[in-house]
């Protein structure tokens, strides 16, 4: 429900209107509610994820990817996440989401979202995804094109593709033992 009220109050914020290159940084303002923290009374880490979802929509909307998608009759859907946890968020503690587009390859786009408090990086969640439509998953190219964007990614970090490479092994392997290679 915590997220239906998030995504609620950044619909109302008309994102938009708020026009950005689709290279910029995008932040929403937080606060951790009870609904967000788990035993430990500190953001659970799943709540992460949730929340970057509500960052990224706002990201998509102010970026004008939206329009594309609606072109395309194509929606964004997600490959996989990661994160990495590095302080705890508390209780009504106030915090904001950094969305950016970190590049692209043939078939994913990369999306960074640093969660910040007091100027610090609490915790960061990468995303590959994909928008698609009917006929299948459009090639990031696309987006990109639509958005105005060099068609040349910026070079993605050693570290991303061997993540995205590690991601493509699970789902290989996942394919082989399902007998579906």
């Amino acid at each position: 429900m915590n997220l239906w009220f998030r995504l609620l109050n950044m619909l109302l914020r008309r994102p938009w209107r708020q026009s950005v290159d689709p290279f910029a940084t995008t932040v929403m303002a937080m606060r951790v509610w009870p609904l967000d923290l788990d035993l430990n009374f500190h953001v659970t880490n799943g709540r992460y994820f949730t929340m970057a979802d509500v960052g990224r929509m706002d990201y998509v909307l102010k970026t004008g990817a939206y329009r594309t998608a609606l072109r395309h009759k194509a929606v964004p859907i997600v490959g996989d996440v990661w994160g990495k946890f590095r302080r705890e968020l508390r209780l009504f503690e106030r915090f904001e989401i950094h969305t950016r587009m970190l590049g692209w390859d043939e078939k994913w786009l990369f999306v960074e979202h640093r969660f910040m408090s007091k100027g610090r990086v609490v915790g960061v969640v990468i995303m590959r995804g994909v928008f698609r439509a009917g006929r299948g998953p459009l090639p990031p190219i696309e987006i990109v094109r639509d958005l105005g964007v060099p068609e040349q990614s910026p070079a993605l970090p050693e570290w991303l593709q061997r993540w995205s490479d590690s991601c493509d092994g699970l789902s290989g392997q996942l394919r082989s033992e399902e007998g579906r290679e």
